[in-house]
C-alpha cells in the first residue's frame, strides 16, 4: 500500500502529466505498458487466459499481439487518468468526440440509467458524458483500497457536476436519484461475486453476472443507454460513443436481462478486441463445483 509520501508524489507526478501535451503523455503511458508486458506477471497471465477462453479459435500469434496491445492499452489508461482527472475541460474538448444516438442537452430526457462497458476508455467517457449532459447525474464507483486515492478519485470523477455513491450502498441512492430524473452512470460488467447476480453465457462460458441493470431499470421505469471509451489511433484521444436505448428492456427476467448484455459486449468487443477489460478476472467466480479458470 502506497504511504501518505507516496500518494502525493504520485498525485504530483500526475498533475504534472495533465499539463503537458497529451500525445507525450499517451506515448509515455504506451511505452510503460509495453516495458511491463516484457515482465511475467499474475496480470498478464489473467489476460491470456480471458483471450483463450474466449477466443479459442485464434492462433496463438494472434492471441499474443492481442495481449500485447491491450497490455500496453491497460497501462496507457491509468496514466491517462491525468488528463481525464487534471486535465482542463477546453483541454478534454479538443480530446474527445462525441457521437451520441441521445440528444445529451435534452430537457425532458427520461429517466435514464447510462451503462458504462468496461473498455480502457471508460474513465474518460465516464468523466465527459458527465460533463457533456451539462446536468447533475449520479455516478457508481467501485471503492479502491486506499483511501486518500479514493477521496482523490471521487473528487476528480465529480468535478463537472456528478454525485458520487459507492457500488455497494447504491439500490436506493439510485432509484432517489431516477426519481428525481437525474440520470445515473453506472458499470456492471465485472464480477463482484454472486451477490445479485447470476450465470449467464459470455462467448460461450457461463459468467457471474449481476442482474441490478435490470432490476434498477424496471424499479425505477428508467431506459438503459449503453456507452463506449474508444481509445482511438495514432494518439489522437477518444471516442464517447452512446448507443440507442436498448428496446423491450427490462424484461421482468433477471436472467434474460443480464444475458442482453453480455450479447452486447459479444457484439462490441470484436471490433476493437485489444480495448476490452481482460485484466480483470472476469471469470473469477464459478458455478458450484465448478474449478476456477485462474
Amino acid at each position: 500500500m502506497l504511504g501518505r509520501i507516496g500518494v502525493a508524489l504520485a498525485i504530483a507526478f500526475l498533475k504534472f502529466l495533465a499539463i503537458i501535451p497529451y500525445g507525450i503523455t499517451a506515448r509515455f503511458g504506451d511505452g510503460l505498458g509495453w516495458l511491463l508486458y516484457q515482465i511475467p506477471s499474475r496480470r498478464k497471465r489473467i489476460v491470456h487466459t480471458n483471450l483463450k477462453l474466449c477466443f479459442p479459435e485464434w492462433s496463438d500469434e494472434k492471441r499474443e499481439d492481442i495481449a500485447q496491445k491491450h497490455f500496453r492499452h491497460a497501462i496507457r489508461s491509468y496514466v491517462e487518468r491525468s488528463v481525464q482527472w487534471f486535465g482542463s475541460a477546453k483541454k478534454l474538448e479538443k480530446l474527445i468526440q462525441v457521437d451520441s444516438a441521445v440528444d445529451l442537452t435534452d430537457p425532458d430526457l427520461p429517466p435514464t440509467l447510462f451503462l458504462g462497458l468496461h473498455f480502457v476508455g471508460i474513465e474518460a467517457g465516464s468523466i465527459f458524458l458527465n460533463y457533456s449532459l451539462h446536468r447533475r447525474c449520479g455516478s457508481l464507483y467501485q471503492p479502491f483500497s486506499n483511501p486518500q486515492i479514493e477521496e482523490l478519485a471521487k473528487a476528480q470523477r465529480a468535478r463537472f457536476g456528478a454525485d458520487m455513491a459507492s457500488r455497494a450502498d447504491s439500490a436506493r441512492i439510485v432509484l432517489r436519484w431516477l426519481r428525481d430524473r437525474k440520470p445515473v452512470m453506472l458499470g456492471a460488467d465485472m464480477d463482484y461475486g454472486m451477490r445479485n447476480s447470476t450465470f449467464v453465457p459470455f462467448f460461450g462460458i457461463p459468467t457471474c453476472t449481476l442482474t441490478a441493470v435490470g432490476r434498477l431499470a424496471k424499479t425505477g421505469r428508467a431506459q438503459v443507454v449503453p456507452f463506449i471509451g474508444e481509445v482511438l489511433p495514432d494518439y489522437k484521444g477518444y471516442r464517447l460513443k452512446i448507443f440507442e436505448p436498448w428496446d423491450n428492456y427490462p424484461t421482468g427476467d433477471d436472467e434474460a436481462d443480464a444475458r442482453r448484455m453480455n450479447a452486447f459486449l459479444e457484439e462490441q468487443i470484436p471490433h476493437m478486441p485489444e480495448q476490452y477489460y481482460w485484466v480483470h478476472k472476469r471469470f473469477k467466480t464459478r458455478p458450484p463445483g465448478e474449478p476456477g479458470f485462474y
